[in-house]
């Protein structure tokens, strides 16, 4: 395929997230997008996708802040309405869910952003 059929070829944008919020390459869905915990890789390592142009800046924080805070408060509403644990089991338990969710979601929501963007042909994919 010649460069002037893959710049009008249309790239799924759904199916680019999701490959992304499994931490995979948008293009080939076998190499991984990030290494480390947060690092954007410099190139995808099946199919050399250049990743450098990949910027996800305070996105993906911003959207695990909005899930994760609006779960722990419905979780912390629904525990004290139908338990009425003392306060100190409950500040805990939605505390450590909330940061095992948060740790969880963060690298996550990065790749969903990355898989966006690729689809998208933002900064320079």
């Amino acid at each position: 395929m010649t460069t002037e059929q893959h710049e009008t070829t249309d790239r799924n944008p759904r199916a680019a997230m999701r490959l992304g919020f499994q931490l995979k390459c948008p293009n080939c869905s076998k190499g991984r997008v990030l290494h480390k915990y947060l690092k954007v890789k410099d190139a995808c390592g099946v199919c050399d996708l250049d990743l450098t142009h990949a910027r996800a800046d305070d996105g993906p924080a911003y959207l695990t802040i909005l899930i994760v805070g609006h779960l722990a408060g419905f979780g912390l509403h629904i525990m004290w309405s139908a338990w009425a644990p003392s306060p100190f089991v409950l500040a805990s338990s939605v505390s450590l869910a909330a940061i095992g969710l948060s740790l969880f979601l963060l690298p996550r929501f990065k790749g969903a952003l990355i898989g966006f963007q690729w689809a998208k042909r933002m900064h320079g994919f």
